[in-house]
C-alpha cells in the first residue's frame, strides 16, 4: 500500500534534491502545495479503480443522486 508521505518524498523532494538544491522554505511550501493539488485532483489512484479522486467523487455523487439518498 502506498503512503502519501512516501510518495511525496519520492516524487517531489528526493527527485528535486538529486538535481538541485531547494532555494528556501517558500519554494518547498509552494512546490508542496502544487504536489498536493496534483495528488488530489489529477493523479490516478489504485484504491478508486484507477480514477482521479475528482472523477470518483463525481461518479459517487451521481450514483447517490440516482438512488435519491443523502450522501
Amino acid at each position: 500500500m502506498e503512503s502519501a508521505i512516501g510518495l511525496y518524498k519520492t516524487e517531489l523532494i528526493d527527485q528535486r534534491a538529486s538535481g538541485r538544491n531547494w532555494d528556501g522554505l517558500r519554494e518547498v511550501e509552494r512546490e508542496t502545495a502544487e504536489w498536493v493539488r496534483w495528488y488530489n485532483y489529477e493523479r490516478i489512484h489504485s484504491s478508486v479503480d484507477y480514477m482521479t479522486p475528482v472523477e470518483w467523487e463525481a461518479m459517487y455523487a451521481d450514483a447517490i443522486a440516482q438512488r435519491g439518498e443523502v450522501a
